[in-house]
């Protein structure tokens, strides 16, 4: 009778993967047939019956079982006040900062690293230039800086431009440094992951510049100085 009873167990646990891998598959065609240029990361349940979360790079969206109508926004579970999404979201940021790589960043290590953040920049924004000129605040902090360009005025732009050139300068720190300080760098052109850069600030959804993201995938728009990103990183770690 044990037997029977775990076999009918089992089949019922294989039922219900496979209603709920068809369901995923039924979401990712429908999604495909609408918007065939959204290359779709995962599928799975969301915590909302009949409800898919849908990753795409680095945004989250919530799409129903049958692929008809998407929800955008943040779902929060109101008795643990919980942002579930921004939660999700952090995982998504860390992921696609790996994809970009330290090889394709311009980074400023101390010599004993303890903290980690990765900083949307622009070389013309005031606020990025004064976070720059601390940069040795920051490294006597022991916070290692990963910079990706964000030129807020677009493609083409002269910011786009010096970005571009630094990157594809000899000495890519000490060019970045002398543009922050108001040097215009001598104009190159190169393979650059400017671009990439830009898009994945898009994906980030980078209103300003600087922007800092996290070991752990949060967010802190803005200049803050060395010794408060500290305590702001103390705090996170001191999280579960």
């Amino acid at each position: 009778m044990k037997n029977i009873t775990k076999i009918a167990a089992l089949a019922l646990l294989g039922l219900a993967l496979t209603e709920a891998n068809a369901d995923e598959n039924a979401v990712k065609q429908a999604m495909a047939k609408s918007m065939p240029s959204v290359k779709i990361d995962s599928v799975k349940p969301s915590v909302i019956n009949g409800v898919y979360e849908v990753i795409v790079g680095a945004n989250i969206i919530y799409v129903s079982d049958n692929g008809k109508y998407i929800l955008q926004g943040h779902l929060i579970d109101v008795d643990a006040r919980r942002d579930l999404t921004e939660e999700k979201l952090g995982d998504t940021r860390i992921e696609a900062i790996k994809k970009i790589g330290q090889d394709n960043m311009i980074v400023f290590k101390p010599k004993i690293s303890k903290y980690k953040v990765t900083i949307f920049t622009d070389i013309d924004c005031g606020y990025c230039q004064k976070l720059h000129s601390e940069i040795d605040q920051y490294l006597a902090q022991g916070i290692t800086i990963q910079y990706l360009f964000f030129p807020r005025a677009g493609k083409g732009s002269d910011s786009y431009n010096k970005a571009v050139s630094v990157w594809c300068s000899a000495d890519r720190n000490t060019a970045l440094t002398s543009a922050k300080k108001g040097n215009v760098p001598a104009p190159k052109t190169c393979d650059n992951p400017v671009d990439e850069h830009m898009q994945l600030g898009e994906e980030f959804d980078v209103k300003g510049t600087p922007m800092i993201v996290t070991e752990k995938g949060n967010i802190y728009p803005g200049y803050l100085p060395a010794k408060q990103l500290v305590e702001a990183l103390e705090s996170e770690k001191a999280q579960k």
